[in-house]
């Protein structure tokens, strides 16, 4: 399926924000971030989910599968709580483990925490999709995207999603030389 305009699915995952207990941070930080770097036409998919391993699966398939998402970022759920499943559902629904994003943000967040050893980030591709677990935080999320973004496009046209585009001055996306 082409589509002039990309697709990003954005799904909270927290139970107190999904029953209404706190407002949601997270997905809006995502959604800001992205209306504020990407130059190419694109839409969000936000979703907000609670911390039921089943529920974030069924999420991530549908908006891969269904609503057609080039990526999909998540947010929350991915320390070491009995409840943080995240990382678990993302690995359940992926073709294939895409490990240098959680180290690389892992390794960008240990310069302002001591305990981002704990998170368990990762990154899957589904298809024409990739899945990128972020932590919960705002300014975590941010310098988590800094971190990864130049490579999530090139990640992208890899896999044969939408060429995602990215206002330089900002965020300069790396494609090799004729790519």
């Amino acid at each position: 399926m082409e589509l002039e305009t990309a697709r990003i699915g954005i799904v909270t995952v927290s139970d107190r924000a999904s029953r209404g207990v706190y407002e949601d941070l997270g997905g809006p930080a995502i959604e800001a971030y992205f209306s504020e770097i990407l130059t190419c036409p694109w839409v969000p998919e936000k979703r907000l989910v609670s911390d039921e391993q089943a529920e974030i699966e069924r999420t991530l398939r549908s908006l891969v599968d269904e609503s057609h998402c080039d990526l999909v970022v998540t947010t929350g759920g991915t320390g070491p709580a009995p409840r943080d499943v995240t990382p678990e559902a993302t690995l359940a629904v992926g073709e294939k483990v895409m490990p240098g994003f959680g180290e690389l943000m892992r390794q960008v967040s240990l310069r302002y925490v001591p305990t981002a050893i704990l998170s368990r980030q990762t990154a899957v591709i589904r298809g024409k999709a990739l899945i990128v677990n972020l932590p919960g935080k705002p300014k975590s999320i941010r310098e988590c995207l800094d971190a990864v973004m130049p490579a999530i496009p090139y990640c992208i046209d890899l896999i044969g999603g939408f060429y995602l585009t990215t206002d330089e001055a900002k965020v300069k996306a790396f494609r090799p030389k004729g790519a």
